[in-house]
């Protein structure tokens, strides 16, 4: 998997320029990534041979091997990444394990372990949890059950005693930002390679790099996770995508049928808008099976059914996330005042699986940190917290973990457990947490752009030399272009409830027409409310309008202020 370097116009020089890409070798591996150049050893992770020789000798036992994975869009298609494996060497002795949300919660617990004990399993290989698990993997061990941890949350205090904790953040690995499916993804390689040296008949029979051929699990992980798309998940995402353009999964295909997503044309707005949600759907709604059934099946049929399931599962879920963000951004307008950083809100009725999704809709409102608590189904409070980007989530649990029954994540997501007693004093326990956080650069309300052009040069060829610069998205947003001076043409809401904007603008110079348009956002919402007649200035970005045609075009709107 190479690449060729594209031509290169001034236009994208200046835009690689402002994301400090100059040297012409970073230039190249940026523009073309190269599977092979921009991909690393496997075994240069920590305690990756400790791992790799605890899973030959469990096979060559034929022990019982439970992967045990978290119940979201990084977690799941990891877990599916191994069962993909162990399905293709011959290896049956295996189960997948993904504890419920809302009845299990986050993370390893006892219960979970007792259960897999009773199922003769001897081997747990963790997906996307167990950094921090230090007192389950214990019990785990006491239970006669040896762990191998992949994960690639924050290294936090003291790490689990296992058979090998691998996390890209640990040891000398070049490149510490991979996603736990990608974390899955680099075990497969290292046992591969393991395989191969050791001349194993079932390893043999696996073409040469076949493992590829799973980089489409590794693309929507990558993107769902939000982990930034530079240096190695660059080029997993860059090479899945190409993959997942033409993956032969039934249940991908069925998912694309069922979202009406040209496959071969799939990009990471797909990912990230369309296909991580109705992933996630599975466990904020129902079971995560779900979804790992549907990324695993080789069944047409079964994926047509388990695709329409998903898809009627996340509109349930965007009804209920809307309740509850209608319900929050009352309560915030009457009880905070617009300097507060940090909201705290909750209510018994909001079902903590959801919360990460309305606190995100808040944090876009009025930035800084939202926190929002529901109950889940044992009584318990739990809930989910963002952040705008200048307080890293991570920093502010630490500085007030005693506040929290549990509390993890990263630095712009997190989630909590908290007492019925505390939960009444967790605002003012996070705002003095606050001020003895690292503020980082943060995510600015007001946006800057990148280039300023003109409506007429809105084109084809300029989103040719946009798309070089993709995939897109944490560490590589897409570029931000202003366009002054333009005229409102026409102003529409629409959708289902009439909840996104369409804005049609005009140049005044030459009579040039664009559709432009957001998500999810009333014409109020922005800066300045456009006014058909009226001339503002627009920051938009710039894709293609798929839905209207292959060559059909729009500009997705940033913002929009008064005309200068």
């Amino acid at each position: 998997m190479g690449g060729t370097i594209l031509r290169m116009s001034p236009f994208i020089t200046d835009l690689l320029a402002k994301r400090g890409i100059t040297d012409a070798q970073d230039i190249e591996r940026f523009l073309a990534p190269n599977y092979e150049r921009d991909t690393h050893d496997p075994f240069f992770i920590l305690d990756m041979d400790r791992a790799v020789v605890r899973i030959f000798a469990a096979m060559q036992q034929n022990e019982r091997i439970a992967v045990y994975a978290d119940f979201d869009c990084d977690g799941i298609p990891g877990a599916s990444i191994l069962s993909d494996f162990f399905t293709k060497i011959g290896y049956t002795n295996f189960e997948i394990y993904l504890p419920h949300r809302d009845r299990e919660g986050y993370g390893i617990h006892r219960g979970a372990l007792e259960t897999l004990k009773k199922n003769n399993v001897s081997l747990i290989i963790t997906v996307d949890v167990g950094t921090v698990a230090v007192e389950p993997i214990a019990y785990a061990t006491e239970l006669g059950i040896d762990v191998i941890v992949t994960d690639h949350h924050e290294i936090v205090g003291t790490l689990p005693v296992c058979v090998a904790v691998l996390n890209p953040k640990l040891g000398e690995y070049p490149f510490p930002s991979l996603c736990g499916a990608g974390m899955a993804f680099k075990l497969v390689q290292a046992l591969l390679i393991e395989g191969r040296k050791r001349e194993l008949e079932n390893f043999l029979a696996i073409p040469l790099g076949w493992e590829k051929w799973l980089l489409d699990l590794v693309a929507i992980a990558t993107v769902a996770d939000m982990v930034p798309l530079v240096g190695e998940n660059r080029a997993l995402v860059f090479w899945g995508l190409k993959v997942l353009r033409k993956s032969p999964r039934p249940g991908i295909m069925a998912l694309c049928a069922e979202l009406r997503l040209v496959q071969s044309n799939i990009t990471e707005d797909d990912i990230g808008f369309s296909i991580a949600p109705r992933v996630n759907a599975a466990s904020r709604m129902d079971t995560p099976e779900i979804a790992l059934q549907l990324l695993t099946t080789t069944d047409t049929h079964e994926a047509e059914i388990l695709a329409e399931k998903l898809e009627g599962l996340n509109a349930s879920r965007k009804g209920v996330v809307s309740g509850i963000v209608r319900s929050a951004r009352k309560r915030v307008a009457e009880l905070f005042t617009d300097d507060v950083r940090v909201v705290v809100l909750g209510d018994t009725e909001w079902k903590p699986a959801l919360l990460g999704l309305a606190a995100n809709s808040i944090v876009q409102d009025r930035g800084g940190v939202v926190c929002l608590w529901g109950r889940d189904a044992h009584g318990k409070l739990k809930g989910s917290c963002r952040s705008d980007g200048a307080i890293s989530l991570a920093d502010l649990f630490t500085h007030a973990r005693a506040a929290f029954e549990e509390c993890g994540g990263h630095a712009a997501s997190g989630g909590f457990s908290v007492s019925h007693a505390q939960v009444h004093t967790l605002q003012a326990s996070l705002t003095d947490a606050l001020s003895l956080c690292v503020e980082g650069v943060g995510a600015s309300r007001t946006k800057a752009s990148d280039a300023t052009i003109t409506l007429g040069e809105v084109g084809l060829p300029m989103l040719r030399d946009i798309d070089q610069l993709a995939p897109y998205g944490m560490g590589n947003p897409k570029p931000i272009f202003r366009i002054p001076r333009t005229k409102v043409s026409r102003v529409k809401r629409f959708g289902k409830e009439k909840n996104h904007t369409e804005v049609v603008l005009v140049s005044p110079e030459n009579g040039v027409s664009r559709r432009s348009f957001q998500f999810f956002v009333s014409p109020d919402d922005f800066t300045h409310a456009p006014i058909e007649g009226a001339e503002v200035d627009v920051l938009v970005t710039i894709e293609r309008d798929t839905f209207r045609g292959p060559y059909a075009l729009a500009l997705r709107i940033v913002d929009i202020t008064a005309g200068a």
